[in-house]
């Protein structure tokens, strides 16, 4: 069964946090298992505090479901599921799952930016990372 290691979430946390500090954006990203236990984060100086509850959130979703955490905002049996799990997922964009060998392995999510700008510092993470955002 392929992991999502320490050493692959700092490269993706690497990557994105350069992206985000070339931006000049107050961002945060968390890097979880597949279960949506946290690995790693980061947020910048000046980023405000709930960004990394917000980046956490938003990658749990996506490693719960395997897709982009995006594509659950406007689901009923997701928000359903956020209450039932004390909050702990975020159904908004800006998360993107991890996959290593065509297996799901964990996800990334950003919070801070512009929607846009949380899943695409998630990316970029994932990308230098060699590793993928589809299966």
């Amino acid at each position: 069964m392929a992991t999502l290691t320490l050493a692959e979430a700092e490269q993706i946390l690497a990557a994105a946090k350069a992206k985000i500090l070339g931006w000049g954006v107050g961002m945060s990203v968390s890097v979880v298992d597949a279960r949506g236990d946290l690995i790693a984060m980061f947020r910048v100086d000046g980023a405000l505090w709930r960004t990394a509850l917000v980046s956490r959130g938003k990658a749990a979703a996506a490693a719960a479901f395997g897709r982009p955490s995006g594509d659950l905002a406007d689901n009923a049996v997701i928000r359903s599921l956020t209450t039932i799990e004390g909050g702990h997922f975020v159904p908004g964009k800006g998360a993107l799952p991890v996959f290593k060998d065509g297996q799901m392995v964990g996800a990334v999510g950003g919070s801070g930016g512009t929607a846009e700008q949380d899943e695409e510092a998630a990316l970029t993470g994932i990308q230098a990372a060699g590793l993928s955002a589809t299966a």
